[in-house]
């Protein structure tokens, strides 16, 4: 089996360096802008909110060890930024539905608002940004986007090239 030296002295290290420093501006201009929409809304929502909002939304409500693993982070971490979420009216606690003992975290109708404002002014940030862009090319980098995110998710989480792993993680 090839080691990681192997893999990076058969491929360009002229290619490999420009893709590092694309990621590298990629990270610091999405910091910079933190990609949050355009107007009034810009910057009105920080990253984790959003990834913990949106999680909630698509999956429904879930406790917070099921909520962390899924987001690949630590339960404290979850629990800690959930709170001002739950303090807001975004998120609210409630009794399991079959384990009335246990607490799942769910996206409030405040929420749900709040989250539509938010991604309505992100896809009008995507659309500006990606101006002149084909349909095709919005699909390819997309695509590509999510194979990246995918591949570092898993080389955090320790899995090997090629398996499942959520490209949604924060």
């Amino acid at each position: 089996m090839p080691t990681s030296q192997d893999m990076t002295t058969e491929l360009d290290p002229g290619l490999l360096d420009a893709l590092q420093h694309q990621v590298a501006v990629f990270a610091r201009r999405a910091e910079q802008t933190r990609l949050g929409g355009t107007g009034q809304l810009r910057n009105s929502m920080d990253r984790a909110a959003y990834l913990l909002l949106n999680r909630l939304d698509q999956e429904g409500p879930m406790g917070v060890k099921a909520l962390a693993a899924g987001m690949g982070i630590d339960s404290s971490t979850v629990t800690r930024q959930v709170a001002p979420l739950v303090d807001s009216g975004l998120v609210k606690r409630a009794s399991h539905p079959e384990d009335g003992r246990a607490v799942v975290l769910q996206l409030s109708p405040r929420g749900l608002e709040r989250l539509e404002e938010v991604r309505s002014s992100r896809r009008t940030l995507m659309a500006e940004v990606t101006d002149g862009w084909t349909e095709e090319e919005r699909e390819a980098f997309c695509s590509l986007l999510t194979r990246f995110n995918t591949a570092l998710s898993a080389r955090q989480s320790g899995h090997q090239p090629g398996t499942a792993a959520s490209p949604q993680g924060g």
